[in-house]
């Protein structure tokens, strides 16, 4: 890899434009990067030229408290614009791991998904339009600051989950949600043979919870005891009255499922919550590759014990995570050091795949990650993604190879 020779974070739209420009006219390849917190997503990075930082547009545009719309500009962190919406009463439910860097754009490019989606929605579902710099340097604008229902499609989402590689998003603005005042997080140990049992129950619930997790491992990042099955975390959203009948509920669920012991978490439940979806992502340097799955709620159980189990043959180190409300999986595989996860990785990656062909490397900093099916096998819209890169980046500046299939 030919080493990057200019840095550049331009403060302004028009400054952002005019570096654009003058890269694709030279054929310059450009390396996007917001707070770099999904960077074990994707390829890495290759024969780049300059690397495009956003951090220089990170300030609040607009918002509207009444309306509850907010536009912000793209390099403003997660944690920034949450707060802001918290301290009127609002939020937006991104769900992104280590918010305090994580960017508003690299969030909505890396098309991420928080385990409150199936309550709420997608972050996507909430752009109500934006601001997008193409690789030409041509400033692109969509929707607007209202929210209501429009005809035909909104070009703002055309670049959620394209990974940067059909335009640099310079401004996002958002509907929001009035934020519940309480939240509460539940944490169990679970006995053996109570883990099926368990999710089934959370699954079940009249009162929903705002997430819900079956989590074996990372007992130094996640809260709560590990029982012989690993442990669960739930949280749930509302009002005081409303949390109070869920929390009979949920207890008498866990009881039913053979869960004796409950701790709850009032003080910092937020905080608790977001430790999880930190997890997500926490890498062990160059010793741990983590995956990322989606699936169904139905056959989670079974898929992470299938996976756990083919860990053990190749002599790995399994910890998961499996989000019991949506489906997803997230599975870390880690050896001792970096040169006995070396020798196993690549063939463990295909052996992985011949089970879940469309599971995802979300962390990991070993040098074999470029080995890797990082994206899973591709989508059978590939080659309408190839084309629309070809129509939006012709010459190939803005992240090549970096997306699925090598785009």
């Amino acid at each position: 890899m030919r080493a990057v020779a200019e840095r550049t974070a331009p403060e302004s739209v028009e400054a952002l434009s005019e570096v654009l420009a003058r890269c694709d006219r030279e054929r310059r390849k450009i390396l996007i990067v917001g707070g770099n917190t999904l960077a074990g997503m994707g390829f890495p990075p290759e024969q780049l030229d300059v690397t495009l930082l956003t951090s220089g547009l990170a300030g609040i545009v607009a918002y509207e408290r009444s309306d509850l719309t907010i536009a912000a500009q793209a390099g403003a962190t997660i944690q920034m614009v949450g707060a802001l919406l918290a301290a009127n009463g609002q939020f937006v439910p991104f769900d992104a791991p280590r918010p305090q860097y994580a960017t508003l754009g690299g969030t909505l490019a890396a098309g991420w998904l928080g385990p409150r989606r199936h309550l709420y929605g997608r972050p996507r579902d909430y752009v109500l339009g934006s601001t997008v710099v193409l690789a030409d340097g041509t400033i692109a604008r969509a929707g607007g600051m209202v929210v209501k229902n429009v005809a035909g499609y909104d070009m703002s989402r055309l670049y959620v989950g394209s990974f940067g590689t059909l335009g640099v998003l310079a401004q996002v603005n958002l509907k929001t949600l009035a934020r519940h005042p309480r939240a509460r997080v539940f944490l169990a140990p679970l006995p053996e043979r109570t883990r099926a049992r368990a999710c089934h129950q959370l699954g079940a619930l009249e009162i929903r919870p705002a997430a819900a997790f079956w989590i074996e491992g990372f007992h130094n990042a996640v809260d709560g005891e590990a029982g012989p099955d690993g442990r669960v975390v739930v949280l749930l959203e509302g009002s005081e009255a409303l949390l109070e009948r869920a929390t009979r509920d949920l207890r008498s669920a866990l009881g039913r499922a053979g869960v004796p012991e409950t701790r709850i978490v009032d003080a910092g439940a937020r905080e608790s919550f977001e430790r999880v979806i930190d997890s997500y992502v926490a890498s062990l340097g160059e010793r741990s590759v983590t995956y990322r799955l989606y699936g169904t709620p139905d056959e989670s159980e079974r898929c992470v014990l299938a996976l756990q189990e083919l860990a053990q043959r190749f002599l790995l180190r399994a910890e998961s995570i499996v989000d019991v409300m949506n489906g997803d999986i997230v599975l870390r595989v880690s050896d001792l050091d970096a040169h006995a996860l070396g020798a196993k990785i690549e063939t463990f990656d295909d052996a992985l795949h011949e089970h879940e062909p469309q599971a995802q490397v979300v962390a990991g900093d070993h040098p074999h990650r470029v080995y890797l099916r990082v994206w899973g096998a591709p989508p059978s819209s590939i080659e309408r993604m190839r084309a629309l890169k070809a129509r939006f980046d012709p010459n190939g500046t803005l992240n090549p190879g970096r997306f699925v299939g090598g785009i």
